[in-house]
């Protein structure tokens, strides 16, 4: 076998936690730009869950903020020379919330689990592994169909979150009204639309890390309510601060503002074949989808919106990733065009378009300045706002025409694209099913370089940018403000608060 990593980077995951001298344990406040879905990794999907999982369930391994994967429930792990199977070495000492034992049976359930659950989502990042081998109480061997460049990276995410088996197995699908993991926070309260309480988990394997007795997550839409919740010193910290707030924030010498780069985008994604609603103009014809991308002007949304604090973005990659598909930049507005197609599709005086939108102030906005923008071509949009989970819960059952709607970003490119357009993406919502496009991304997985996975990504970005079952507008920089006795938060570019010698200091 062939070494793919086996460093224990101890320093990152806090084995021996290092905190500044004398630190107050505290309830920590943390507000969301909106509620989380079901608090159960295998069918979740919204960012800000991510961020309560954070605190909540620990994953087989983590990333660093240069994005290198590194422990964190493995604390090592080896390839097959043929690239068939991969050997990993599991932290001892860890229990899950309710007493249960991890190992390496809880790992194989959990796979099973993610791979079997009908309601699960992370069937698709997960269908490279065709069995498991649990070779010691600490050690399991996952077997390949294929050799997957991408399988680290999700297990490096929601399909990497250990949950217990005994628990599991007890709750079925309703696991996430009462969710048991083994982070470093265990589940306490829910309240929807208003909290999500976690308490300090005393017997967390790297407890000397962690220094708040416990954390409280707020959904609070409204970025100008957040901030003033900040100011006054009722919460403590605020994830993805408008860009349009930090003038009121710079000069405070009382908060501190961070920020990193999302690998993600912000976009709208159209209903072509879920269910009755499928069956319309955009869904059937992507000429009108091509139609509103042309009315859309990407640099002047980046200016008006966000005080070009973010990247205007027309693929699934930002404009600086090395997987942009250079062939096809940032195109700009053509109106004249945007009216050609719409005639060329039988419209010549224009159509109706319905966007859901979640209902935050920043995502309103932006689809306002859309608004404006798309009627100059004869697109004339009306606006569903909604409350986020509400919106997805509508996305997956069909009952949408478009969406706006964004993803927070993966580490390795498969997770930006795979989910949302291969036949049985486990976020497909557009119902979207191109062969050539299933061929292409599923090859992206197993080629052996990353010139070849490029070359296949370039391809199906050619094919996605001209069916546009997703339109792309721009990509997002974390902005997270917090109270200046918070000390020792690092920003990682996928946007989670990660609390691991974090300290309040007064």
């Amino acid at each position: 076998m062939t070494l793919l990593k086996t460093a224990m980077i101890t320093a990152l995951m806090g084995a021996t936690a290092i905190t500044a001298a004398p630190a107050m344990a505290k309830d920590l406040r943390i507000a969301l730009q909106s509620d989380a879905d079901v608090l159960d990794p295998d069918q979740s999907r919204t960012f800000v869950g991510r961020i309560v999982y954070a605190s909540l369930c620990d994953k087989l391994v983590d990333i660093t903020p240069d994005l290198e994967i590194i422990p964190q429930l493995a604390t090592a792990w080896e390839t097959s020379a043929d690239g068939m199977a991969i050997t990993m070495q599991l932290r001892e000492g860890v229990v899950f919330h309710d007493g249960t034992p991890f190992n390496a049976e809880a790992v194989a359930a959990n796979i099973a689990r993610s791979q079997t659950l009908d309601e699960s989502r992370r069937k698709s990042e997960l269908e490279s592994i065709t069995g498991t081998e649990v070779t010691g109480e600490y050690e399991i061997v996952l077997t390949l169909a294929a050799p997957d460049a991408t399988l680290m990276a999700q297990l490096a995410d929601r399909a990497g979150m250990m949950v217990s088996p005994t628990a599991a197995e007890a709750a079925g699908a309703d696991f996430g009204l009462n969710p048991v993991c083994s982070g470093a926070f265990s589940f306490t309260e829910r309240v929807a639309q208003d909290k999500i309480v976690l308490t300090k988990f005393a017997d967390y394997w790297n407890a000397d890390a962690i220094s708040f007795d416990s954390v409280t997550f707020l959904p609070i839409p409204d970025t100008t309510v957040r901030l003033a919740n900040l100011q006054s010193g009722d919460i403590d910290m605020i994830e993805r601060l408008a860009a349009t707030d930090l003038p009121q924030i710079t000069g405070n010498a009382d908060l501190t503002v961070d920020s990193a780069v999302s690998l993600g985008y912000q976009g709208i994604t159209f209903n072509l074949a879920n269910g009755e609603r499928g069956d319309n103009p955009w869904g059937n014809d992507k000429r009108l989808r091509q139609a509103l991308s042309h009315a859309i002007d990407r640099e002047v949304i980046n200016q008006v919106v966000f005080e070009g604090a973010f990247a205007a973005g027309n693929q699934s990659f930002p404009p600086t990733s090395p997987w942009y598909n250079t062939n096809f930049p940032v195109p700009a507005r053509n109106v004249e065009k945007a009216k050609a197609l719409l005639a060329e599709a039988g419209f010549p005086d224009g159509l109706d378009l319905e966007v859901q939108v979640p209902n935050t102030t920043v995502q309103l906005q932006l689809m306002q300045v859309v608004q404006a923008m798309a009627s100059e071509a004869g697109i004339r949009i009306t606006l569903a706002s909604k409350e986020f989970a509400t919106l997805l819960e509508d996305q997956t059952a069909g009952s949408y025409t478009a969406s706006q709607i964004g993803w927070s970003g993966r580490v390795d490119p498969d997770g930006n694209n795979h989910p949302f357009v291969t036949t049985n993406g486990g976020i497909n919502d557009s119902k979207y099913s191109n062969p050539a496009i299933d061929e292409l991304l599923n090859d992206a997985r197993i080629v052996s370089t990353t010139a070849e996975r490029k070359a296949k990504y370039d391809e199906a970005m050619a094919i996605m940018l001209d069916e546009l079952p997703r339109v792309f507008l721009y990509h997002e920089k974390w902005i997270w403000a917090f109270n200046n006795k918070l000390k020792g938060f690092v920003s990682y570019p996928d946007g989670m608060i990660r609390l691991e010698n974090v300290t309040w200091e007064e």
